[in-house]
Formats: C-alpha cells, structure tokens, sequence
C-alpha cells in the first residue's frame, strides 16, 4: 500500500512538473499587459487579437501546416514497404536497412540541419517547400517506421496465408487483408511524424527562407528581436491546435491503440 501511494506521488508530481510550463505559457497569454506577467493583473484577449494583425505568424502557421501533412505523407508512403519489408522478410541486410530508417533519431539535430543546408545547394533547392518536405520526412521517417513495423509484427500472419490459399493476388493481399490490419499503427504513425514536422524547429531554421517560414522559426526569431505576450498567445493556439487533433484521433481510433501500434486480430 505504502508502495503505491509512494508511486502515486511521484507520477502525480512528475505530471505537474511537465504541466506547470505550459500552464505558466497559457496564462500569461490573457495578460493585458505589454509585457509577460505572471499570474496576470487580468484577463483579456489582447494578445489573441495582435495575432489577427500579425499576418506573419498566420502564414508561418499555414506553412507548418501543409509541411507536416506533405512531409508526414511522403514519409508514411516510403516506410510502410519497407516495414512490411523489415517486419516480414528474412534477407541478408535486413537490420542494416532497419538501421539506416532509425539512424536520423542518432544524429544530431544541429549536423542534420548542417548536411540538409549543404546537400540542398548542391540541387539549387534550399529554401523550396519541397526540399524543406524532403528534409522533415527524412526525420520523422523513424516515428512512423516504429508504429507501422509494431502492427505488422503483431498481425497475424495466417490471415495473409488464408487470402493468398483462396487465391488472392498479393495486391490484393496487401490491399484487402494487410493495409486494414494495420492501419492503427499507419494511422499513429502519420500523426505523430505530422505533430514532428509541426513543431521541427532546429533543421528547418537551417533551409528555410521568407516564403517558407514554419511557425516554430518564426516564433524563435520574434523571440530573438522582442519578448511580449504575443509569443504565448501564438503558442496557446498551436497547444489548443495540437490538442484537437489529439481528440479528434482518439475519437475516431484510440489514442491507445495508435501509440502501440497495435494491429487488428
């Protein structure tokens, strides 16, 4: 009992320590001041309102936006084959080609950013939306890798055989049987590399250029010139933005089944 309520405690305090900051964030948003103030002297929108007249962050958000639907795609459509590859297949190279789609989780951001700068002036495409797509899904590939390769190795496998003995072709296989048995884990996967790409900061400050500001760098670089009110007031909106989407996949599939990757039975 003492056991239990000891590790009570400790997960309860553990959760206020991670809350804590963004409940801080999330107040100081209402200030009505020019300045951060905390707890504020009252509440008011002025800050949300200074949003609406600061097109530059609305922009960089649509950025963040459709970067992390593009980067998310591009990267599920690339790691699905080869976690069907990896989960499945019994071949010489098999955890060398698993290394290599986790390895960006071993590099440093920051060298990352480095090589994506240089590799993409070498092509003439820094500062592209499309290099910056290329470069995040290159980072979010392990996140959806994780999820997808979990449902896979927790399919059964005889329900594959059975459609193949019927005489399915594996197109069919794949499309009919496989891919909705997965589905869970694809699902967890896209959202979590988007929730990635949405909040990448350290790589994309390296490519990015005025026409593809994301969020996060415009953020920093508002931070690097003034700090007031309107950068909790912007954050508040992409926690209140992330959470909805949180709600809105576990509503339509279970957060719970999505974070394990857990495929049907």
């Amino acid at each position: 009992m003492k056991n239990g309520a000891f590790a009570t405690t400790v997960t309860i305090l553990f959760a206020i320590f991670m809350l804590a900051p963004i409940v801080v964030v999330i107040a100081v948003s209402f200030t009505p001041e020019g300045f951060l103030e905390f707890p504020p002297s009252a509440i008011s929108l002025r800050w949300y309102r200074a949003i609406l007249d600061n097109p530059d962050f609305i922009d960089a958000f649509i950025v963040s936006l459709k970067l992390g639907l593009v980067s998310a795609t591009i990267a599920t459509v690339l790691t699905v084959p080869a976690a069907l590859a990896i989960g499945r297949g019994q071949f010489r190279g098999r955890e060398a080609l698993q290394a290599l789609f986790l390895s960006p989780l071993t590099v440093p951001t920051v060298v990352l950013g480095i090589s994506f700068l240089r590799f993409l002036s070498l092509f003439g495409v820094n500062g592209t939306f499309i290099g910056l797509a290329l470069c995040h899904a290159v980072i979010i590939i392990p996140f959806v890798l994780r999820l997808v390769l979990a449902s896979i190795i927790g399919m059964d496998p005889s329900i594959e055989k059975a459609a193949v003995s019927l005489g399915a072709r594996p197109l069919t296989v794949f499309r009919r049987v496989t891919l909705p048995a997965i589905t869970p884990g694809v699902v967890g996967g896209f959202v979590l590399a988007f929730i990635t790409s949405f909040d990448e900061l350290t790589v994309s400050i390296f490519i990015v250029n005025p026409s593809t500001t994301t969020l996060p760098v415009r953020l920093f670089s508002h931070i690097a010139q003034t700090t007031d009110p309107l950068v909790a007031s912007v954050s508040t909106v992409a926690i209140l933005f992330t959470v909805i989407v949180m709600l809105v996949v576990d509503r339509l599939y279970g957060l719970d089944r999505l974070l394990i990757g857990e495929g049907r039975r």
